[in-house]
């Protein structure tokens, strides 16, 4: 019998990506990453792994993302009907709607989703009876049956799942943090706090990440609001995305001067602003927030850092915070109440280990390992 073959689809391949494509590699089988760039960081894709390149991903403008989007499509049809139509093809992530390919293409297809399309244009306030939705809903429907294997990241979206195919057809595997264990630098070391005296010493509560339309950032400048009294706050919002531009008009309009905003951070130095946040902030839309984590969670997990999620009541994160106590979950509409959590942090040693603690316990369950037990499930399921 030959070697088995697997192409991995996700045009903007990180960290993630590289795990799963090199526990691949690791149990013998021949793999080929279509992406438009691969962001290694913490793990270096094994050199076993073929790179075969599709049209890099954009972030904005919107018409130039929906280019790349279509380009990296048409681009990984051609390839997976020609050079690497006798391979299986693992979909993930970007574009969202590559995985949809598995009903024009010859090949065993399998995906495993991050996001749930269409449920998270709701955010966009598209109706379910809008054409697009409803569209895409029966592809998925035809799309998933034909599939060889579904993966998902947490039980709720599991459940999302459910509404297009038997729940019993997709496999939970969580992701796990960039780092391998607390690899947080100490205050006196951290080049981002040594650049400006005016985050040495101040309690700073920290979003690091994208800037979408699926994050709920602008709840973040109501707390700061409600904080703009106290001087030993200091709200960091770093990162990039579609949204930047507004909030970042939000700031100036509300007169915020305890809210600084940051690019997004190298490598290099992204490990100094992690470290230097006091709590880290997840924030999502409600409407999407049930079953997605954004894998900043498990980094600040990863660090102890305490967690401060906006997210609904019944989200994955609200989960995170009630079973393992990484941190508290509160609606966008609170700001009163994440004031009060983040006071008693700064203020109560205690309270702060507690949360510490918690989020390093809730480390344990998101680790490298994942990817190996996603390839070692996929393997094993003939």
């Amino acid at each position: 019998m030959g070697e088995r073959r697997l192409v991995i689809v996700n045009q903007a391949a990180n960290y993630l990506t590289v795990g799963f494509a090199n526990a691949f590699v690791a149990r013998g089988v021949g793999v080929t990453l279509l992406a438009g760039s691969v962001h290694e960081q913490g793990e270096r894709l094994d050199e076993r792994v073929k790179h075969a390149r599709l049209v890099r991903w954009q972030q904005r403008p919107p018409w130039r993302k929906a280019l790349a989007y279509g380009g990296s499509l048409l681009q990984a049809w051609v390839l997976l009907i020609t050079r690497y139509r006798r391979y299986e093809v693992l979909f993930i992530s970007i574009p969202p709607m590559a995985y949809l390919l598995t009903l024009v293409l010859p090949n065993r297809c399998s995906a495993l989703i991050w996001d749930v399309y269409p449920d998270i244009f709701e955010v966009t306030g598209m109706s379910r009876r809008h054409g697009l939705y409803r569209l895409w809903a029966r592809l998925n429907q035809r799309a998933f049956r034909r599939a060889y294997r579904l993966f998902t990241i947490t039980e709720p979206m599991r459940d999302l799942l459910g509404a297009y195919i038997e729940k019993d057809r997709v496999t939970v595997m969580p992701i796990w943090s960039v780092f391998s264990g607390d690899e947080r630098i100490p205050d006196m070391q951290n080049k981002l706090l040594a650049e400006s005296p005016d985050r040495q010493g101040r309690f700073i509560i920290q979003y690091s990440g994208n800037l979408g339309i699926t994050h709920n950032v602008e709840a973040l400048l109501d707390l700061a609001d409600a904080l703009r009294d106290d001087d030993q706050f200091l709200i960091q919002i770093i990162g990039r995305g579609p949204r930047e531009p507004v909030i970042r008009a939000a700031v100036e309009r509300r007169g915020l001067g305890n809210v600084e905003m940051l690019p997004f951070q190298s490598d290099e130095r992204f490990v100094h602003s992690l470290s230097a946040a006091d709590v880290g902030v997840v924030a999502l839309n409600p409407r999407v927030s049930r079953g997605s984590v954004p894998s900043k969670a498990y980094n600040l997990m990863a660090f102890g850092i305490p967690g401060l999620y906006i997210a609904a009541a019944d989200s994955e994160l609200a989960r995170y915070a009630h079973d393992h106590r990484t941190g508290e979950c509160f609606a966008p509409g609170d700001p009163d109440g994440m004031a009060s959590y983040v006071r008693r942090l700064a203020d109560d040693p205690d309270f702060y280990r507690y949360y510490h603690a918690g989020a390093l316990r809730g480390a344990r369950g998101f680790h490298r390992g994942n990817a190996d037990a996603l390839a070692s499930t996929y393997l094993e399921s003939d």
